[in-house]
């Protein structure tokens, strides 16, 4: 009788401090806009949520590669402070019908520091500081790995105007290894979006630039049109859907297009 008498304390104590959690992460996310994630572009906004990402990219000779998770997982917001940690799984690269060989890519995470946030009934902007990395813990040699890690400082920033809302970031990589094979790569991707209702369609630009490595001098611009879906179910508990398709607009494109689905469970 003891040992239950101790147990269900426990879980009362726990039950209740995830609860104070949940408050804490609700009081945070009060302070700034409620736009919805974009397909590509990462939200300056603190997100507490599970996110899974699936795309199909076809090539230029015309081979199919799926990519199954694409660096997406679980982020977390620090009760009290403006704070999010983002943790990823290596995604699965799958080239269907092809002697290339399969594997998982590197593991990676993002955290999060909201600098200045207005929710919509202040100024409706938001600006954050993200740290970026991948960790060399992918196998395969076609999956896209780095022989070390990589860190990717960035400025993240975010304007709304009525029902429009564009989200902008400006980052930079920073190998701390083999820079001469991996090289140093600057990235900025830009959205804009619209509100309808549950559903947000979008447009974005994401360009990468590198400097140094194999690819020194190379500039790559994709275009990527799309909608979200976002519908409440309980409490803090959502769901949102997304598609998208990706094109380059560059003289250099590794790639033809890109089929992007995602599925979120905000909580």
């Amino acid at each position: 009788m003891r040992k239950l008498i101790v147990l269900a304390g426990c879980v009362l104590s726990a039950s209740s401090a995830w609860a104070d959690w949940l408050d804490e992460v609700s009081d945070l996310q009060s302070q700034q806009p409620h736009w919805v994630t974009p397909l590509v572009t990462v939200t300056p906004r603190l997100e507490q949520e599970y996110r899974v990402d699936v795309l199909q990219t076809q090539l230029p000779n015309g081979q199919l590669v799926n990519n199954y998770g694409n660096g997406k997982g679980l982020e977390m917001v620090v009760p009290t402070l403006p704070v999010e940690v983002a943790v990823s799984g290596p995604a699965y690269i799958d080239h269907p019908g092809h002697h290339l060989l399969n594997g998982y890519t590197d593991t990676s995470f993002l955290l999060k520091y909201r600098i200045y946030s207005e929710n919509e009934e202040q100024g409706n902007a938001i600006v954050t500081a993200f740290l970026g990395g991948s960790l060399p813990m992918g196998s395969g040699t076609n999956v896209g790995t780095n022989p070390a890690a990589v860190y990717t400082p960035t400025l993240a920033v975010g304007k709304g105007y009525g029902i429009f809302d564009v989200q902008s970031t400006l980052g930079y990589s920073l190998p701390v290894a083999d820079v001469n094979r991996i090289g140093h790569t600057l990235l900025w991707n830009t959205a804009v979006q619209a509100h309808c209702g549950s559903f947000w369609p979008e447009l974005e630009y994401n360009q990468t630039s590198w400097q140094d490595g194999p690819l020194s001098g190379k500039r790559l611009g994709m275009v990527t049109a799309g909608f979200l879906w976002r519908h409440p179910l309980v409490k803090r508990i959502g769901i949102v859907l997304g598609l998208g398709y990706e094109k380059p607009i560059t003289s250099y494109y590794p790639q033809e297009h890109t089929w992007l689905a995602t599925a979120r469970l905000p909580f």
